[in-house]
């Protein structure tokens, strides 16, 4: 997909993304503690039941399971090694899934937890050369776009971005987890991150996780004030909370969520999904309530 393929599909109304996926795994029968990639490559049942699920709700863009697959994560259960296999593998899968549907395929990306702005040790450069590896083989394997979501610092963000636009010519989306102030976690608020962020290239941004839906409506009128791109909302179900087994429960029904996020489209989304707690029926919900916003 070519950037301008992707602004033209924004201009036909929103775009709709997936829901969650490490949540729906879980009830699936993921233990908590393991590699969610390789736990996916091992038991393909779930992921191909949720994601036909999403493109039959109506999401367009659904992320592949690379979330957490760069070199510095994989490392923690002693698989940087297999780095190129799982990012091929989990983009292989969603393609297979998605067989003879319209929608689009996203390599997934995610933080390290590892800048120095987050109290880590790896630098800027350092940053690049492992963004830059996982985008390179996330391209080679045949994906749509690059998604760059649930970020924690703007610094980081900017890296991942600039490693991506190095590594391809493909639409970048950029979305970072922030409070109900639009505060990143460490440094960066939501609208610094949009200004920043579409300067670099990126061809969206905004938010995903984070909150519910309800919180977030000045967040997102604060990041459309400044936005030259599409603004991204991918928010939580509401607020978890921790049932007797340890389970998070998210508290929004998927009318309710959908209802709230008819707000932040009328607020400026125009990219929208779900992020945890949310299921098909989410998106589904979500696609009825754009119907008539």
């Amino acid at each position: 997909m070519t950037k301008d393929e992707f602004l033209a599909m924004t201009e036909k109304g929103p775009v709709f993304l997936d829901g969650a996926l490490g949540t729906n795994m879980y009830l699936a029968g993921m233990p908590r503690g393991v590699c969610t990639e390789t736990w996916i490559m091992e038991h393909p049942e779930p992921l191909r039941k949720l994601q036909q699920a999403y493109a039959a709700s109506g999401s367009q863009i659904i992320y592949a399971p690379t979330f957490s697959a760069n070199r510095v994560l994989l490392k923690n259960f002693g698989l940087e090694d297999r780095i190129e296999e799982i990012n091929r593998t989990g983009v292989r899968m969603t393609r297979e899934n998605l067989a003879g549907s319209p929608v689009l395929v996203a390599g997934d990306l995610t933080t390290t937890g590892r800048a120095q702005s987050t109290g880590g040790d790896l630098s800027y450069e350092q940053l690049l050369d492992v963004y830059r590896e996982q985008v390179q083989i996330l391209v080679d394997a045949g994906v749509d776009l690059i998604g760059i979501e649930t970020m924690i610092s703007l610094e980081e963000t900017t890296a991942a971005l600039d490693a991506a636009l190095q590594a391809c010519d493909l639409p970048v989306f950029c979305t970072m987890t922030v409070s109900a102030d639009g505060k990143a976690m460490f440094d960066g608020s939501a609208a610094e991150a949009v200004e920043t962020l579409q300067s670099m290239g990126a061809s969206a941004v905004g938010i995903n996780c984070s909150a519910g839906p309800d919180q977030l409506e000045s967040v997102v009128r604060s990041m459309k004030a400044v936005a030259e791109v599409p603004v991204i909302a991918k928010p939580n179900a509401g607020n978890p909370v921790i049932d007797d087994r340890g389970n998070a429960v998210y508290s929004m029904s998927a009318q309710e969520f959908a209802d709230a996020m008819g707000k932040l489209m009328q607020a400026g989304a125009g990219v929208v999904g779900g992020c945890c707690g949310t299921t098909p029926e989410y998106i589904r919900a979500l696609r009825e309530k754009a119907a008539v916003c």
